[in-house]
């Protein structure tokens, strides 16, 4: 049995889980409400207080479908209850982020400043000039949307410039020596 996948996942007082036809799950809660098509081979089954997800057999498909399925239930839960969030740091002499409307403005060594617009449903917002905090109920989006920003200047081992998670350890490297 899947260890994920068996686990029910808890639904808080104030969100709402909804299964329709075609395993269609609408999440609604505090900050927003979340749709998805989850795998049609699954079965999921809401009771009272939590969310059951059932696979038909055990066949290698079904297993990882399994637990994919009730994960992606969870993290809609928590999405619409908590929201999530990834915090971006950027080092480096000259470089900064500015926001001005919907426009993350980040100014990366390169001869033109870079612009980037928020998608649906993700917010960014720079606190000083070097922290991006990128905000959503959606982890998917906000994950993607902060790997793009990353993407623009990945730091480098050297001097550790360039954009970073804040969680995220560069392995930094010895430069060369000089000839004596």
């Amino acid at each position: 049995m899947s260890r994920i996948g068996r686990l029910p996942v808890a639904v808080p007082a104030e969100v709402t889980v909804e299964v329709a036809e075609n395993n269609k799950v609408t999440v609604k809660g505090p900050k927003g409400t979340l749709e998805r098509i989850l795998p049609a081979e699954m079965e999921i089954k809401v009771e009272s207080e939590e969310v059951v997800v059932t696979r038909p057999n055990d066949l290698k498909k079904m297993k990882s479908l399994h637990g994919l399925t009730r994960t992606l239930i969870n993290n809609m839960v928590i999405g619409v209850s908590k929201g999530y969030e990834k915090v971006l740091e950027v080092n480096g002499v000259g470089y900064r982020a500015a926001k001005s409307g919907n426009k993350l403005t980040l100014n990366l060594g390169y001869s033109h400043p870079v612009e980037m617009t928020d998608p649906e449903g993700v917010e960014t917002t720079v606190e000083g000039q070097n922290k991006i905090v990128v905000k959503g109920i959606d982890k998917e989006k906000v994950g993607q949307y902060a790997a793009e920003i990353r993407d623009k200047r990945r730091p480098e081992p050297y001097k550790g410039k360039g954009i970073k998670y804040a969680d995220e350890v560069i392995r930094r490297k010895v430069g060369k020596t000089g000839k004596k």
